[in-house]
């Protein structure tokens, strides 16, 4: 057993969870911009009034790396303001041409507007990417015309990328829900997710959309909110909220979905028709943004003592409503509370890393001419309240220290949850296709109340299996507290955590699931050669397939020769000898008993699936599946092919190669017999054979091969010309064969006795 992170292995707190890059929060980034246009505020200021357009930057530089003609415009509804110096700024390297700075098109700037500690946007995500997929943030020094404008909080981008590195995808339904005129004390319509009906219009005003479709996607969800929540699960990634919201509530962050107007988060639908949720745009959270929409929080001691059931009875907050209705939801979300609480605010770890978070930053602070609050201000918010505009910002650690013991004084934190201990799997190197018992001591739960989620892909689900202390499922004797449950192992690892519940509490294991969980790795045998084949290339695709975006890439087929699972965790593909380890495949990838593997050369690993690193040239191409040590599996050289013409093995998976029509992701040479000098189309009958098999061609032949699917050959005859034979196949064993007409392409033959 094995803990591991989620997505991405980004949830520690501590300062030093990031290597050195754009959003290291160890370092202070510079960002310098150089406009030619004297008049860039006012036209960055016209801009913003309705205009998405961006305003061409003479170049952009971050850290001294230089990027002509990027765009830049300001951003923000209540941050900014045409008569302040120091604005947000949204930064597209790539508006004009394609450039990038690490990998990062777009730089969202926040100027602090609202936080005189400067570090509660950093400091709240570092907090949530413990729990779910958030942005990254740190600070950057922003000079405009060699000014410097001041110190901004830099926090990545939600964009198509961002999902696609998350959530394995980017072309599905994607929504930032926030309103798209912004939100303020006049907005009637908020995305509350409250049902509007199935008329997409109704949602325009309340929620932006970031992909091509998607409003039928969206009112589905606020529908089965409304009124079928036994789905809801199907249609939403439920914990992934409950984290959200425990996230919110427990630091009192009311500028988001559990504030007055219900915004600052994005929802973006996976391959698995789920809908994930975001955290977006922290500068209000520890307790700055008063409004809970049905009251203010005006003190620092109603913030402190907040209702970590905030908005359960209200029918404008559907996604409380609903979710904490159901009791099993309601105890995963106190749990997931629970949890933020003690990993960083009963410990004080919080307030360590903002006290380091200041010490980084005081300087450009101080040096910060433009700034909204006093030096002193920012090193007193730590600890003491501040005066915010027409609000107050809390004290952090004033806030978050007495927040943290009242809220282990509440009913729903004093009841005792179950414990859980002794997770043990019966088989630690299990097979591919087999099963394995998992276990776990359990004490304080109900009978009935403890499971184990488990998924086989990073990309899927977790689904939820009832585990039994009854002595039948390999769990000791009835009674003895230790719950048991068999699992398939259905690939080459298998990620699952444990969730135990009694009438008023409920406990994960591990404490973050499901962003953490636990893995069983299956036994890996390495690919012998000869078992799994390069089985087809398709390097000229103008019409053949289409890959999950519907785009015509050049693609490339393997063919599991074996009768068992393959793995294809270490192998490789390249399209070069000299660096055959160009391309990685996923540890999880395997290949079914006699399957096909569809890869894409496109060279764009963003896109979810297998997309390699690399193209496929028509002209002519080499590819090679190897291991690291050196181990060929397979390999093939290939000259040019035409518009939809694949180079395929036939008989499939063994045969040699010849130039054909696609026949993608199924079995080559079965559509018919290319012609050649004496061979033309063959009729093979009946269909399926049994003990005698006819053909009939349309031109004369002298020779037939017939071979089984591991390509030996079991029959055969050669005679003078002939347009019709009839051979005896009684000797056969029933299954699939292949037969070949003067040594031409291979039809599939079907025994069957």
């Amino acid at each position: 057993m094995k803990k591991i992170l989620g997505a991405v292995l980004c949830g520690l707190i501590s300062l030093s969870s990031y290597s050195q890059n754009f959003y290291d929060v160890n370092t202070i980034q510079t960002i310098e911009i150089n406009f030619t246009q004297t008049n860039w505020d006012y036209m960055l200021d016209t801009a913003t009034s309705g205009s998405e357009s961006y305003i061409m930057a003479n170049w952009v530089k971050i850290n001294g790396v230089q990027f002509d003609s990027a765009g830049v415009k300001y951003k923000g509804n209540s941050s900014y303001n045409a008569n302040q110096v120091k604005n947000p700024f949204h930064i597209a390297l790539d508006a004009f041409k394609d450039q990038d700075y690490q990998g990062y098109t777009d730089v969202k700037l926040s100027n602090v507007a609202k936080d005189p500690s400067f570090v509660r946007e950093v400091l709240a995500y570092s907090i949530l990417r413990q729990y779910m997929h958030a942005p990254l943030s740190n600070f950057s020094k922003v000079y405009v015309n060699g000014n410097y404008i001041g110190l901004y909080v830099s926090s990545e981008s939600v964009s198509k990328k961002f999902v696609n590195n998350h959530f394995y995808s980017k072309d599905n339904a994607f929504f930032k829900c926030n309103p798209p005129a912004g939100a303020g004390p006049g907005t009637s319509g908020t995305p509350n997710l409250v049902y509007l009906g199935t008329d997409s219009t109704l949602y325009y005003s309340r929620y932006e959309m970031n992909s091509d479709q998607g409003w039928s996607e969206l009112t589905a969800l606020c529908d089965t909110l409304s009124s079928n929540m036994s789905k809801i699960d199907k249609i939403l990634d439920v914990d992934k909220a409950l984290w959200m919201l425990a996230f919110d509530n427990t630091i009192v962050n009311l500028d988001s979905y559990i504030g007055g107007f219900t915004q600052n988060y994005y929802l973006y639908r996976d391959d698995n028709a789920r809908f994930n949720s975001i955290v977006w745009d922290l500068n209000e959270s520890f307790g700055t943004f008063s409004s809970t929409g049905t009251s203010m929080l005006s003190s620092t001691t109603a913030k402190q003592q907040m209702t970590p059931t905030l908005h359960s009875a209200d029918a404008n907050w559907p996604l409380v409503q609903k979710l904490l209705a159901i009791p099993m939801y309601k105890r995963m979300y106190i749990a997931h509370m629970r949890t933020i609480l003690s990993e960083n605010f009963a410990n004080g770890s919080y307030f360590s890393t903002a006290q380091s978070l200041q010490s980084l930053i005081g300087t450009a602070v101080n040096t910060d001419v433009n700034k909204f609050y006093t030096y002193t201000q920012f090193t007193n918010n730590l600890t003491t309240d501040v005066a915010s505009g027409m609000t107050n910002a809390p004290g952090i650690s004033n806030l978050m220290n007495a927040r943290n013991t009242w809220l282990n004084t509440q009913p729903d934190f004093t009841a005792v949850p179950p414990s859980i201990s002794n997770i043990t799997t019966s088989n630690t190197s299990p097979a591919i296709n087999s099963t394995v018992t998992i276990t776990a001591t359990v004490s304080g739960a109900n009978n009935t109340g403890v499971y184990l989620g488990h998924r086989y892909s990073i990309y899927g689900p977790f689904s939820r299996l009832q585990m039994f202390d009854d002595g039948s499922h390999n769990d000791g004797t009835s009674g003895d507290g230790v719950y048991g449950v068999n699992v398939p192992v259905n690939a080459s690892y298998l990620h699952y955590y444990i969730y135990a519940e009694n009438n008023a509490a409920g406990m994960f294991s591990p404490q973050r699931a499901e962003y953490e969980y636990y893995t069983l790795f299956a036994t890996v045998s390495t690919v012998n050669a000869g078992e799994l084949a390069l089985n087809e290339i398709m390097a000229n695709n103008s019409n053949s397939a289409q890959d999950q975006n519907g785009e015509y890439n050049d693609w490339i087929e393997l063919y599991n020769n074996t009768s068992s699972y393959v793995s294809l965790k270490n192998v490789f593909l390249s399209d070069s000898y000299v660096t055959p380890l160009k391309w990685q495949f996923p540890d999880n990838t395997t290949i079914a008993p006699n399957s096909f593997l569809i890869i894409w050369a496109d060279k764009d690993t963003t896109q979810s699936g297998l997309h390699t690193n690399f193209k496929l040239s028509g002209t002519g191409e080499k590819l090679i599946l190897s291991y690291a040590s050196g181990m060929v599996i397979d390999s093939v050289s290939f000259g040019s092919l035409g518009a939809d013409l694949s180079y395929q093995r036939c008989p499939n998976g063994i045969g040699p190669f010849i130039t054909g029509a696609s026949s993608y992701n199924s079995i080559n040479c079965v559509t018919g017999i290319e012609e050649s000098e004496t061979s033309g189309i063959v009729s093979l009958f009946p269909v399926p054979a049994n003990s005698v098999l006819n053909l009939q061609s349309d031109k004369s032949f002298k020779s037939v091969q017939i071979y089984d699917v591991l390509g030996s050959l079991v029959a055969e005859s050669s005679q003078s010309p002939v347009n019709k034979l009839s051979i005896d196949i009684s000797s056969l064993k029933s299954g699939i064969y292949f037969v070949r007409i003067d040594k031409g392409q291979a039809q599939k033959l079907i025994v069957q006795h």
